[in-house]
């Protein structure tokens, strides 16, 4: 039996295996594959992906807060990975491991899916600067995006992405936005918007923007995906916006990773029903 299985701290919350074990039964291969959680801090991850493949690991998934740890602390990167600057997907490789960046991938394929459309030429506002905002936001740049607008409550977080994107992506207008009514105005004039800070994974929390931050013609798109619709997203379509959750991401970034672990094509549409009836039941 070959396993698989996703890594963070807390690891609660993840439908990782939810939707890969729908994929490996779909294909026939529950005697063969099974993917599960562990909780690993930050300071053990290194030591710990070492001792996995001998545990019978094929490869394995890194959430939060541990794509920056693995991605400093790995030999062999991937371009993805490189590019990004993070690893989510770590493969146990013959002659070692390999960080993998397959959320740029789930990114782009989930807005195609949702929207229709790529962020190529487009105005793009990204509310949240941290491992996932960077990430979105350098897929977006890499891919055409005319420009950014970057917003997160941490000055530092802001212009240290600002001068990453200058670096790797010179032709692209950059904005920084750190005051709340300056938010808002900003975000109201772009034609894509991405929600990439944590805020939305309590139910409870409140919507980062107001309404009046939104308007109809926009696409507006929230990587939490634990819920059909955030505040965040409510707030969007109350003023005409098109909405989408992180679900799609989450759900290509896992197809990809499983392809680069055992070189087969997963089952998507397995993935998404199963991912659908735990966000939407």
């Amino acid at each position: 039996m070959k396993k698989l299985a996703v890594l963070g701290h807390p690891i609660g919350h993840t439908l990782s295996p939810v939707m890969h074990n729908a994929s490996i039964q779909a294909l026939g291969l529950g005697g063969e594959y099974e993917y599960g959680k562990l909780d690993v801090p930050p300071s053990e991850l290194m030591a710990r992906l070492a001792q996995l493949p001998g545990e019978g690991y094929a490869g394995v998934n890194l959430t939060i807060p541990l794509k920056e740890v693995a991605f400093q602390g790995l030999e062999k990167l991937a371009d993805s990975a490189r590019i990004l600057g993070a690893v989510n997907t770590v493969e146990f490789a013959a002659d070692g491991m390999i960080g993998h960046n397959t959320d740029g991938y789930g990114f782009l394929k989930a807005l195609e899916e949702a929207f229709g459309k790529t962020v190529d030429g487009d105005s793009v506002f990204v509310l949240g600067c941290g491992g996932a905002g960077r990430a979105v936001a350098l897929m977006a740049a890499l891919n055409g995006a005319k420009s950014l607008t970057l917003a997160d409550v941490d000055v530092g977080r802001v212009k240290n992405l600002a001068a990453e994107i200058a670096g790797k992506a010179p032709y692209v207008e950059i904005f920084q936005c750190l005051e709340k009514e300056e938010q808002v105005e900003q975000c109201r004039e772009v034609g894509l918007v991405i929600q990439a800070s944590p805020v939305g994974m309590k139910k409870e929390d409140p919507s980062l923007l107001p309404p009046e931050a939104f308007r109809a013609g926009q696409c507006v798109f929230d990587l939490i995906y634990m819920y059909p619709e955030t505040a965040f997203l409510s707030a969007a379509k109350s003023s005409g916006a098109q909405i989408a959750n992180g679900l799609g991401m989450l759900l290509h970034q896992g197809a990809r990773a499983f392809t680069i672990w055992t070189g087969l094509e997963p089952d998507v549409k397995a993935m998404r029903k199963a991912l659908e009836g735990k966000v939407y039941s």
